[in-house]
């Protein structure tokens, strides 16, 4: 879990809404009512000690439900990581896999991961395209952090990007420019197999307008402008595979290194020596 170096400025209870840490408290007395006599063998204080350590370096999302492992942002950072460590080694050897292949993985640390979530991360390196198509490791989990990590805001962007696309105007534009409306209406009326997407500077408003008010975690806008300022049209999938392919957004989350780096994990090699 990485240390807010603002924590001290934050009241009590902005403190604990940040860090969620009635949750893991609840939590941690729920398993240790559940688990009470192998729990109690090693002690409570020692339980607890244990149990918060782990939340800290990451390692309490193993083998957990999935609504526990998407609760929280510190979950999913920590449940995107522990993937990548695990399973890093495909990369390095240049596997290839399907869509099928990286639920599977997925489910070996969370037996109830749902196979749509792996199937949208998919979409994004694919671009929609409905065949189970094989992927790198790393682009696939770099979209998967996308996909996982800003779900709510996915789900969102989605919502803004179909209305868009059929003309409608977003309950996210406030007050649309006469030629927004004109723009929009031009792209209503034509084919949806001739369109490339839609206009970036009426999608980046409205995505501004989203992220004002948006009570779940989004990329910083500074990205997404810098994205959508890139170019005049922009397709759903070409947005999120930018996001995915953005080093400031990668660091922002703070679960994977860096595309170069991503291979690299000297720690994991020595161990793998040792086997």
């Amino acid at each position: 879990m990485k240390m807010n170096t603002d924590r001290f400025s934050l009241t009590f209870d902005e403190y604990l809404t940040e860090t969620n840490v009635l949750f893991y408290l609840n939590d941690a007395v729920t398993q240790l009512l559940e688990h009470k006599e192998e729990c109690t063998q090693f002690g409570v204080v020692r339980y607890f000690a244990e149990y918060f350590t782990s939340v800290k370096n990451g390692n309490h999302v193993l083998f957990r439900e999935f609504s526990y492992i998407k609760v929280t942002p510190h979950n999913r950072e920590s449940f995107i990581h522990t993937f990548w460590k695990c399973f890093r080694q495909i990369g390095k050897n240049g596997d290839l896999l399907a869509m099928s292949e990286y639920s599977s993985l997925l489910q070996l640390l969370c037996p109830d991961f749902p196979t749509e979530m792996v199937q949208n991360a998919a979409r994004i390196v694919l671009v929609d395209d409905a065949t189970d198509s094989l992927m790198s490791f790393s682009d696939f989990i770099y979209s998967f952090q996308i996909q996982f990590y800003y779900e709510e805001f996915v789900e969102s962007v989605s919502v803004i990007y179909q209305d868009l696309l059929s003309g409608k105007n977003p309950n996210t534009v406030i007050v649309p420019t006469s030629t927004s409306v004109e723009q929009l209406s031009s792209a209503a009326n034509e084919e949806p197999d001739a369109q490339e997407g839609v206009d970036s500077s009426i999608f980046c408003e409205c995505i501004e307008g989203l992220c004002e008010r948006f009570k779940h975690k989004f990329p910083s806008t500074v990205a997404i402008k810098e994205i959508l300022e890139s170019s005049q049209q922009v397709s759903f999938y070409g947005f999120l595979m930018a996001l995915a392919k953005h080093e400031g957004v990668n660091q922002d989350i703070g679960a994977l290194p860096n595309k170069s780096d991503l291979l690299i994990d000297p720690e994991m090699d020595q161990e793998l020596e040792r086997l």
